[in-house]
């Protein structure tokens, strides 16, 4: 059975806390994921003082700031990166960031995390993409904002540089918080798979559960999705993730489409075998048969149960003598 990667992303919803990044750690770890994600930046190396928020961004917030005076709040020292490795060792469940700029993909790269995450924003920034190859480990793409071609140029780059093409996954992805469900486009993930020939995924910002869902059953083999303690929470991110009890419920979701994909074999399950008896039929006496006289359409018919000579054999069986007595109902043999 496939095993679908599950990426739960604390991103920048832990508001800076270290308590906070902790208490959702808990919650991933609750949920059954195999990640817990959070993202590593200097405010400082990402944006200019300028930069304008999204206008998702803006709404969330409910101010007017710039990108700069958000992002400084949602930094993480590398103390509290240390501090939360440990944590997630301690609950048993995988610590993961996404570096937003080369100092932070250099920190993160003394940590040894061993997986690396390209987001979305950073597809297209060629020095980044040098340096995140030459760690010559696993690399998730996520795609948002980007064409085949934006993809290709960066899977270039990334194996020019030192990865193993078969170590790269890339996620299809919306960067709308939310992606309303018309701009999905869930079938891309696939004409990712074709086309460029990797392993695929899929990075959710949609409302809900079903999204991310539908993707495993599609061939995802990695699922992102953001989380939150609360989406009442001050801060950009918060409204458009998936709270405690809705993480879970898409963990287990999940791992029962899983189960239920199953082989590709059509064969008879072990839990259906004993139905076959019950719901199929045999060939029975219409009526008394007496023995010697020969079957015909007139006096056999077919019922329940199907433990007897299978319908399929009607035409083998007209026109051949009874060996005995057959009352009406009686399994014919």
């Amino acid at each position: 059975m496939r095993r679908t990667i599950i990426i739960a992303e604390a991103g920048v919803n832990h508001n800076g806390s270290t308590e906070l990044a902790k208490q959702l750690i808990d919650a991933a770890a609750m949920a059954g994921v195999d990640y817990v994600k959070f993202q590593t930046f200097k405010a400082d190396q990402l944006v200019t003082k300028q930069a304008r928020q999204a206008t998702y961004q803006a709404k969330n917030t409910g101010t007017e700031r710039s990108q700069y005076e958000m992002l400084k709040k949602l930094e993480l020292t590398p103390d509290q990166h240390i501090e939360l490795v440990a944590y997630c060792k301690q609950r048993d469940v995988k610590f993961f960031s996404t570096a937003f700029d080369m100092e932070s993909a250099e920190f993160l790269s003394s940590l040894h995390l061993g997986l690396w995450k390209i987001p979305s924003g950073e597809i297209t920034n060629y020095p980044y993409l040098k340096r995140i190859a030459g760690e010559n480990q696993p690399v998730i793409l996520s795609t948002g904002m980007s064409t085949m071609e934006d993809i290709q140029a960066a899977i270039s780059v990334l194996v020019k540089y030192g990865t193993d093409r078969q170590q790269i996954t890339v996620l299809h992805c919306n960067t709308q918080y939310p992606t309303p469900m018309e701009d999905v486009n869930l079938l891309a993930m696939q004409t990712i798979a074709k086309e460029i020939g990797v392993k695929i995924g899929y990075s959710d910002h949609t409302l809900g559960i079903e999204v991310a869902i539908a993707a495993v059953a599609l061939g995802a083999t990695v699922i992102e999705k953001h989380f939150t303690l609360n989406r009442n929470m001050e801060g950009p991110d918060h409204k458009a993730s998936l709270e405690p009890q809705e993480l879970k419920a898409m963990v287990n979701a999940i791992r029962n489409v899983e189960k239920a994909l199953g082989s590709s074999e059509k064969t008879v399950s072990p839990s259906e075998n004993e139905n076959r008896i019950v719901a199929r039929k045999s060939i029975v006496a219409a009526k008394f048969i007496a023995k010697g006289e020969v079957f015909t359409e007139e006096n056999l018919t077919v019922k329940r149960p199907g433990n007897g000579i299978s319908p399929m054999k009607w035409e083998e069986v007209m026109g051949k003598t009874a060996v005995r007595n057959f009352q009406k109902d009686d399994l014919i043999e």
